[in-house]
């Protein structure tokens, strides 16, 4: 019986002793947490969005005080959330460049020619998967909804078969980009004066028989440019952001009418004021 009681003594005694040192041990090793980053952490806008491309603000903070990320690309904070970050860090704060969610599609409902009737879940991603979607158009918005459900900031309406953004409230966060599944939604420049509203990569005469007014690369729009801003790529005219002034002569003869300006999501859609209609 003694033998007993002392293999449970000296069981216990090593056990407080062995506790005592992992305790110790874990006090003298112990990785100590840079109080920046909580300090960082506290002035981001706590969206956890991704635009950052960081998994959420907590990894974002991390990374910023660890030196692997700029204190400016916070998309959802902009530059006053960039000032704070820079002032935690005690470096200059440089100013963003604030980017804006651009749905490259104008075939609505009127235009776009449908392939089948789709009666199935409500979600863009469910619908590409029956021959990609209802639309003819290989490249055309499916208009479910499936990026107004990932946007985190309430950006996105859906109006006529075709995704719209609400430039006020688009942070530029990229989720809606990651999430459409004809990956037709893009990132351009905030101030952008316009932007073409089709992504077909098919010829023109192809591009007809789909959709009334998809972009048919005949080039009018790049040879009247004043500025040398639109290109034709992949059969279709792109924007050059950074040389568009904005003059309108682009809008004014494209014979489709799908380059649109600031002020216009798509035919008949305002972003300024992007209610879906009754």
């Amino acid at each position: 019986m003694k033998n007993i009681l002392w293999a449970l003594l000296s069981f216990v005694l090593l056990g407080g002793v062995f506790g005592g040192l992992l305790a110790l041990a874990s006090r003298l090793f112990a990785i100590k947490r840079d109080p920046r980053i909580d300090e960082v952490t506290d002035v981001l806008p706590g969206a956890n969005c991704g635009g950052c491309g960081y998994a959420g603000c907590g990894a974002y903070a991390e990374a910023v005080v660890e030196g692997r990320a700029k204190a400016n690309i916070c998309t959802a904070g902009g530059d006053s959330v960039a000032k704070a970050v820079a002032e935690v860090m005690g470096v200059s704060a440089e100013k963003m460049v604030r980017m804006r969610a651009q749905v490259m599609c104008s075939g609505t409902s009127q235009h776009a020619v449908k392939k089948y009737v789709y009666d199935g879940a409500q979600d863009c991603i469910s619908a590409a998967r029956l021959g990609g979607g209802d639309k003819l158009c290989p490249n055309g918005c499916i208009g479910l909804g499936t990026c107004v459900a990932a946007c985190k900031f309430d950006a996105i309406v859906v109006k006529d078969g075709v995704a719209a953004i609400d430039y006020d409230k688009c942070t530029g966060c990229g989720t809606c980009i990651t999430r459409c599944p004809k990956g037709i939604i893009k990132l351009i420049p905030y101030d952008s004066a316009h932007w073409v509203g089709c992504a077909s990569e098919d010829k023109g005469a192809v591009t007809r028989k789909y959709c009334d007014v998809g972009c048919i690369g005949c080039g009018i729009c790049v040879r009247n440019c004043p500025a040398d801003a639109i290109a034709i790529e992949g059969g279709v005219a792109v924007i050059k952001y950074d040389k568009c002034t904005g003059c309108d002569i682009c809008v004014e003869k494209c014979p489709r009418k799908i380059i649109w300006s600031r002020d216009t999501q798509s035919r008949g859609i305002t972003i300024k004021n992007p209610v879906v209609a009754e």
